[in-house]
């Protein structure tokens, strides 16, 4: 296989497209954090806005996820194997080799460290910190029934990662801290909703979750009050930074979807999980940062 293939091969292996989810939540505390910083009545964009830094942190999310995809696949691929949803992963099949794996595992993470020092020292000493949950997050269903709740501290990071990629200092980072727990419950939320489908499968194994240990209509049932909570978290952010009318547009079409998504999934019909895990989800984050950086443009 040449370079070029293994790096398709690599990249479906990481599902790069899911990027999306949580990408414009960190694009969201780090226009916010340069608007709170250099922006105010009467600058122009150039006056706020910082293209190095928006790339560098697009660079250390996107490295930072491909590494943890990477990374879970490494570690879960003997269970993957066992599952039938889960045995034609690129692993389990063949299509994509461990060394390429770990290869490409690892240039991630040297990007994700490459990028967080060049955007300040900050972010380089707390770059370990970030990391360790990604890690940690594939073995918590090897320890834990709550390995949901691991993936939400992972995310928790990104926002606060973004701000702090903007001011180099923890003065004032409270906001990000709330986009943060809001990011960590809304994936966690969607997370349990996920696992609902595997639940056979990890009862099968040993494996444990929410879903395996309380069953599905318990997690679905935690999952909408997550997504209660991450709603009340979006508002307070939106209170702490400001935001004008059209971030509170946006927040109540995301209320809208958030209701669609727990509306089209049952815990005797997981048929329509799918959709609400990939369109509903992708669309929460695109939605809610497309208003809120529409509300910034136009203040």
């Amino acid at each position: 296989m040449t370079l070029a293939g293994h790096v398709r091969a690599f990249a479906k292996l990481v599902v790069i497209e899911h990027s999306v989810f949580a990408l414009p939540f960190a694009y969201l505390a780090t226009l916010t954090a340069m608007w709170t910083v250099d922006g105010g009545p009467g600058t122009s964009l150039s006056d706020w806005l910082d293209w190095w830094v928006l790339a560098l942190v697009t660079i250390a999310m996107v490295a930072g996820r491909t590494f943890a995809m990477a990374v879970n696949r490494i570690i879960d691929r003997r269970i993957d194997a066992l599952n039938p949803r889960t045995a034609n992963r690129e692993l389990v099949t063949g299509a994509v080799s461990l060394r390429t794996a770990y290869v490409g595992s690892g240039v991630a993470l040297v990007l994700f460290v490459g990028s967080a020092a060049l955007l300040n020292p900050l972010c380089l000493v707390l770059s370990p910190l970030a990391v360790i949950p990604l890690i940690v997050y594939p073995y918590g269903k090897r320890f834990t029934d709550f390995p949901h709740a691991i993936l939400a501290l992972a995310q928790l990071v990104a926002p606060v990662g973004a701000w702090l990629a903007v001011t180099g200092t923890f003065d004032g980072f409270g906001p990000s801290v709330v986009l943060g727990a809001a990011v960590g419950l809304w994936i966690g939320g969607f997370d349990l909703i996920y696992a609902c489908q595997d639940v056979a499968a990890d009862r099968g194994q040993g494996v444990r979750s929410f879903p395996a240990r309380f069953g599905i209509a318990a997690s679905l049932h935690t999952s909408t009050v997550a997504h209660v909570v991450t709603m009340g978290l979006f508002v307070w952010f939106g209170l702490l930074t400001g935001y004008g009318v059209l971030y509170w547009i946006g927040l109540v079409a995301t209320a809208a979807v958030f209701a669609y998504e727990h509306a089209i999934v049952k815990p005797t019909d997981l048929s329509k999980l799918n959709r609400a895990f990939f369109t509903a989800n992708g669309v929460i984050g695109i939605v809610l940062f497309c208003f809120a950086c529409a509300d910034l443009l136009l203040r």
